[in-house]
């Protein structure tokens, strides 16, 4: 848990030119490189929550580097190196750019390579849940593919299906067709994303199940560096991903999560409007969060989170 040597990191300030701030990822431009900052910052219905959860941006990041090395051969990453060694970072900057890097950034960041990003993110369902359990009970449908009848919640798809969204700077990502895909990049580039999201998500499952856990869904997001696609930003963290535990899996109901979702129950307990400012969380709700994460990291990679001195 956090303590004084491993303190909440909820922003950074580094001497060096921002890239991109997100809502949980600090990002600084290195020229043909970047700087990833996973901070422990953690949003809810698209707002910031003004706590962060202890070792969240250690999971994310590790965790994010733990399947970037094991899915490469089916698609490369720009993964470059994790900067578990802060002195990694000197390879990357002048000498006049140096300074002293400030010990948070071991195990919560990494140095990725500089693509074009594509603005979409590649969701692959392979359970009934959440918004595709909504449009089902209402419409038979799943992404407007049509559907079995008499599917129950959390119920495991015939096949995984890829239902790709808008990747929104602000607000609610929206879903879109291939063929919106298609007019943007074309279709060779729309087939590959298909085809090596569904793979990445068959591999990461066969694997979680092995380690006890169900990915429900998750989603990808690609860059192309060279005319090559490659996967970039996180990959199947309980940030992008919805984990499972198979012991406490039945079909017919809602399934408890490996994520923020004790965040979302008691916001909404809370009686919160969703817009900003959100409402300060309990340090019970913080901690149910924070031992969610670790757990969905441990269980996965088969090692305990340890924290650097």
């Amino acid at each position: 848990m956090a303590n004084k040597e491993h303190p909440v990191i909820f922003e950074t300030n580094l001497p060096l030119p921002v890239f991109i701030r997100g809502k949980v990822r600090d990002t600084y431009d290195l020229g043909n490189h970047l700087l990833i900052i996973a901070t422990d910052r953690i949003s809810a219905f698209d707002v910031v929550l003004p706590n962060g959860i202890p070792l969240k941006g250690h999971v994310l990041n590790r965790l994010s580097n733990f399947w970037f090395r094991i899915t490469r051969e089916i698609v490369p990453n720009h993964m470059v190196e994790a900067l578990d060694d802060l002195h990694g970072l000197d390879s990357y900057l002048s000498e006049d750019k140096r300074f002293n890097y400030p010990p948070y950034l071991r195990g919560r960041s990494m140095i990725v390579k500089k693509v074009k990003r594509l603005p979409l993110e590649c969701v692959v369902r392979g359970y009934l849940s959440g918004s595709a359990w909504a449009e089902y009970k209402e419409k038979g449908t799943i992404s407007g593919n049509p559907m079995p009848k008499g599917m129950s919640e959390s119920q495991e798809l015939p096949q995984p299906l890829f239902t790709p969204t808008t990747k929104a700077d602000s607000g609610h990502d929206e879903p879109i067709k291939k063929d919106y895909i298609t007019k943007m990049f074309g279709l060779r580039v729309t087939q590959e994303l298909e085809e090596k999201s569904i793979l990445l998500y068959i591999s990461a499952k066969k694997y979680a199940l092995s380690k006890g856990i169900i990915i429900a869904d998750t989603k990808f997001e690609f860059g192309i560096d060279n005319g090559k696609l490659m996967l970039i930003d996180e990959a199947l963290t309980p940030d992008s991903s919805r984990f499972w535990d198979v012991t406490k899996y039945k079909v017919g109901q809602s399934q408890e999560s490996f994520d923020k979702q004790p965040v979302r129950d008691w916001l909404v307990a809370a009686g919160w409007n969703k817009e900003p400012p959100a409402p300060e969380l309990p340090p019970d709700v913080i901690a149910a969060t924070t031992q969610r994460y670790v757990a969905a990291y441990e269980m996965l990679t088969g090692r305990r989170l340890a924290l650097f001195d």
